[in-house]
């Protein structure tokens, strides 16, 4: 065994000849412990959070989504899409087109966004799994429904068991705005005949209906909003992308589930950063106890280093041996941390110790968490460079005192 280390790990188990250099160890592995398990349970939560908001979106988003890189809408048969669904792990794909409108029901107005799906477009998302009242169908009896965003049924007090339909407004494509404000707007009803709930952001927006209908509205002929694509579980999500933005070409944007919600998923790992960096100076600042714990245990010890200098122990021999005491402390610390996080992060997911309020207005009922082991690996980097940077000036500089000069 390396002779500093087993020094050190000796230094840290006995007894001082000061019963406060005992204490200020203890409370040094203390605040490295408690620093160590903060960083790992609020990464843990950042972890849950994050998979609990995509889990929501992937419900409602394709896995690809094909986009025109200018305007709003373009003609479908501009892109080869037959090539695409022979790419291998295409499952199927489903035409949508979008559009701000004005909705009436009953004596309440509402701005929302109306979603033409086409046919296939329940194959490509989940939607079936999000309806929380009434039953999911766009056509009946050659009848248009509409799936409403249960912020939008809110809002516009929409029941499902009354007869009366939704007012649709959109604007008239290249229509002036007339004197008489009714005669620039297109108006079409509709039915609702279910309600869904995925995220607050959509929830408020979008009111789902047949394509033919919102095509009709906006007067949008063939042309479409996007091409929302299904992949199989197995397919590699990246190379598909890529083949498919070589088929569509530069006039077409194609983003993954990922990129559909670039600017949240930037700003969760971009507040996830700043409170692990928050953590890990407070967690710098507790072990300034590792400090003042070396500075005492040299002191303490001068008469260990005399006797080792006088066998012919080296002065960078015998610094490494507090070198490896502040280690072994911050060490000792983050093992502690680490195990209790873990426990922690275990009890939160087993029994819910921690719960939202609201009585189960939230889409779970406790606060997600999940450890992932590249936050264990970057938490326990991080105590070792702290540990290093807190015991390397006691070692540089209190010990040359007592090093170079035991006697003194």
């Amino acid at each position: 065994m390396n002779f500093p280390f087993l020094i050190a790990k000796r230094y840290l188990v006995s007894k001082k000849k000061q019963n406060i250099i005992n204490i200020i160890s203890r409370v040094a592995i203390s605040g490295v412990a408690v620093g160590t398990m903060a960083l790992v349970i609020v990464l843990s939560v950042f972890n849950g959070f994050d998979s609990l908001v995509k889990s929501m979106f992937s419900s409602f988003d394709p896995s690809i989504k094909i986009t025109p890189a200018a305007g709003k809408i373009f003609n479908p048969k501009t892109i080869d899409i037959e090539s695409i669904a022979k790419i291998e792990g295409v499952a199927c794909w489903a035409e949508t087109l979008e559009e701000n409108v004005i909705l009436k029901y009953a004596n309440k107005q509402d701005i929302a966004t109306i979603k033409g799906v086409s046919d296939d477009y329940r194959k490509v998302t989940e939607l079936d799994s999000l309806i929380i009242h009434g039953e999911l169908f766009f056509k009946e009896n050659g009848i248009n429904y509409a799936c409403v965003g249960v912020g939008v049924s809110l809002r516009l007090g929409v029941g499902l068991t009354f007869v009366d339909p939704i007012k649709i407004y959109a604007a008239k494509k290249g229509e002036r705005v007339a004197v008489n404000i009714a005669n620039a707007l297109n108006v079409k009803y509709i039915y609702p005949s279910s309600i869904f709930s995925v995220q607050e952001g959509i929830d408020s927006k979008y009111i789902l209906v047949p394509i033919e209908f919102a095509r009709e509205l906006l007067g949008a002929d063939e042309n479409v909003s996007a091409i929302e694509i299904k992949l199989d579980r197995s397919a590699d999500v990246h190379k598909i992308q890529s083949s498919i933005q070589e088929i569509a070409g530069s006039l077409f944007h194609v983003k993954n589930k990922y990129q559909q919600h670039e600017t949240i998923n930037k700003v969760m790992n971009s507040e996830k950063w700043v409170i692990f960096l928050i953590l890990a100076f407070i967690l710098l600042i507790a072990s300034f106890n590792i400090l003042g714990s070396l500075t005492m245990l040299i002191i303490d010890k001068k008469d260990d280093i005399s006797i080792l200098k006088s066998m012919g122990a080296s002065q960078a021999l015998i610094k490494q041996i507090f070198l490896f005491e502040g280690w072994l402390i911050s060490l000792s610390g983050a093992f502690i941390g680490l195990i209790l996080a873990i426990l922690v992060c275990w009890a939160q997911n087993s029994l819910e110790i921690i719960e939202f309020p609201g009585n189960g207005s939230f889409a779970v009922s406790a606060y997600p968490v999940e450890v992932h082991l590249f936050d264990i690996i970057l938490v326990f980097i991080t105590i070792i460079f702290i540990g290093f940077l807190v015991s390397w000036y006691p070692v540089r500089y209190i010990s040359g005192k007592y090093i170079d000069n035991p006697n003194s």
